[in-house]
């Protein structure tokens, strides 16, 4: 069978109902809520851990002598490993034993992040965020194959929000635990906050989770696969990370490493589609909702971290608000996350998930257009409506789109699916946090450009301006001329900074623009299940 017959050979099932892919009896797992709590913390764990350093970068450059760019490794070490682990879990679990892998992840993560806070050289520190990285890529992605088998079919958008609950709250809580912890006990204490969670979570799982019945572990190793793997979205991910610094594709080594990823990418799909025991399974994709749910979750990561990552930092770079406030700030729109998620996950199994994935669609965009109002000036109120909108939007997308996408999967398929989702998803991430990066390079220089002409002009408004800065200046015990540099010197930030909230504004509204995209794609979407089990077909 040739590459394409692989991936778009679907069987004719229009006129019958989704394969039920669940082991669960009836009711479910019998302890399914203690089982959610342990997978939804190892999760979440992944999730914080992800933002959370970021704000402690300062202190650590300052406590271990390191640059910007040395310091930059121990978030792109970690994201590297992680990524490259995420597409791997489904085979790993089989290889390993789900439940030996999965509590196996837990601790690694947890030793890691031990050893993390106790490392005294950058050298040691980046190595065991790599670690950490290889133990935390895997808790995302099984966590959620782990959640969807235990509970009954009639509960999956109950599962789904329940799990969508770390992965969206998390980044919100990430950078406040992170401010607070590096404020009042020392960088090292964001890694040691995993180790009592860590243990907590592994020692649930070890007791109430089960490996499912006809799991088969791999009667041999793809090692060429795992290698191409590693090659095509570790060049790929670097691509992502540095791309904007180096500018893109006037770099050699960018230019190298885009090379890389696709040559490598495009291989490891043909080898994968060709060899009779994949690493990574792309077969999966041949049911239709698996592909176009995993399609509409690379549109949603792009938008989605268009604003989720943005607005921090113009939060703190802008408004010079700290971590901590910022988190407080973003914690409205988070808890609206939440009840959202806690809501929908109900209406999933009653109404048509294509309404509800429109509702939150508009929604994000109506916050993304308010966010695109913002001011130089503009205060904590101003933020709170557009917060609440767009928290409530994205518990209405994610626990739908979730539930949809994995629908169709049978037991056996369950852990590749929810791997290649969460892969793909991920990328989409990277993808959009990279071109947000460009862009508002791109856009505040054409801004300042532009401001930047009224005061060549001799604007009347401008030159007033900075006659009254250096009469304030003067008025400090300056010089004359002293006092016209730092004049000039504060209308230049005054004026970098109005071309930043522009490029922001820009920004937001292309967000709001990607997510709306989702809306005429879920024509694509066929057909799902009503509570009860009768099959919706969607035409």
């Amino acid at each position: 069978m040739t590459i394409a017959g692989e991936i778009n050979a679907e069987p004719v099932e229009d006129d019958r109902p989704l394969a039920e892919p669940l082991a669960a009896p009836p009711e479910g797992a019998e302890h399914k809520y203690l089982i959610a709590f342990a997978v939804v913390l190892a999760a979440l764990m992944q999730v914080i851990d992800s933002s959370i350093v970021n704000v402690a970068l300062p202190d650590m450059m300052g406590n271990l002598g390191a640059s910007l760019d040395e310091i930059a490794w121990v978030s792109t070490g970690y994201i590297l490993a992680s990524v490259i682990i995420i597409p791997l879990t489904g085979w790993l679990g089989d290889f390993f034993g789900r439940k030996r892998y999965f509590v196996g992840s837990i601790i690694i993560f947890t030793v890691a992040s031990f050893l993390c806070g106790a490392s005294h050289s950058l050298a040691a520190l980046v190595f065991w965020r790599i670690i950490q990285g290889l133990g935390g890529g895997a808790l995302m992605t099984v966590s959620q194959a782990v959640l969807f088998e235990s509970f009954p079919r009639r509960e999956a958008g109950t599962a789904m929000a329940l799990f969508g609950l770390g992965v969206m709250v998390g980044p919100t809580i990430g950078p406040t635990l992170g401010g607070f912890l590096t404020d009042n006990y020392g960088w090292p204490w964001i890694f040691y906050i995993n180790i009592p969670l860590g243990m907590l979570a592994a020692a649930m799982i070890i007791g109430y989770v089960h490996d499912p019945e006809n799991q088969q572990r791999p009667p041999s190793v793809d090692y060429i696969g795992i290698a191409l793997l590693a090659m095509s979205v570790g060049s790929l991910q670097y691509l992502l990370e540095y791309g904007q610094r180096e500018d893109w594709f006037e770099s050699r080594s960018m230019t190298t490493l885009a090379f890389t990823a696709v040559v490598t990418g495009v291989v490891l799909v043909w080898r994968e589609l060709t060899i009779e025991h994949p690493v990574i399974d792309f077969r999966v994709l041949r049911h239709r909702q698996m592909w176009v749910g995993t399609l509409l979750g690379v549109v949603m990561g792009v938008g989605l971290f268009a604003s989720v990552f943005t607005l921090p930092v113009f939060l703190q770079g802008n408004l010079q608000m700290t971590a901590q406030q910022t988190g407080i700030l973003l914690a409205p729109g988070a808890l609206a996350t939440a009840a959202s998620m806690a809501i929908v996950g109900r209406l999933t199994n009653k109404y048509d998930p294509r309404i509800l994935i429109t509702i939150g669609a508009l929604l994000f965009a109506g916050a993304m257009f308010k966010l695109s109002r913002i001011t130089g000036e503009s205060g904590g109120t101003d933020f709170f409506s557009a917060l609440i909108m767009r928290g409530v939007g994205l518990g209405m997308m994610f626990v739908p789109l979730t539930t949809i996408t994995l629908a169709e999967l049978t037991h056996a398929e369950l852990p590749q699916g929810t791997g290649l989702y969460n892969f793909f998803r991920q990328l989409g991430g990277s993808l959009g946090i990279a071109a947000i990066a460009t862009l508002l390079s791109h856009y505040t220089a054409q801004f300042r450009a532009i401001l930047s002409e009224h005061l060549a002009s001799g604007d009347p408004t401008t030159l007033g301006r900075l006659d009254m800065l250096t009469r304030a200046m003067v008025a400090r015990g300056a010089d004359a001329w002293t006092a016209r540099q730092r004049a000039i010197s504060i209308l230049d930030r005054e004026l970098m900074g109005q071309a930043s909230v522009i490029a922001y504004s820009r920004i937001y509204v292309l967000s709001a623009v990607l997510i709306l995209a989702l809306i005429p794609l879920l024509v694509l979407v066929r057909h799902t299940r009503a509570a009860a089990g009768a099959p919706h077909i969607m035409e």
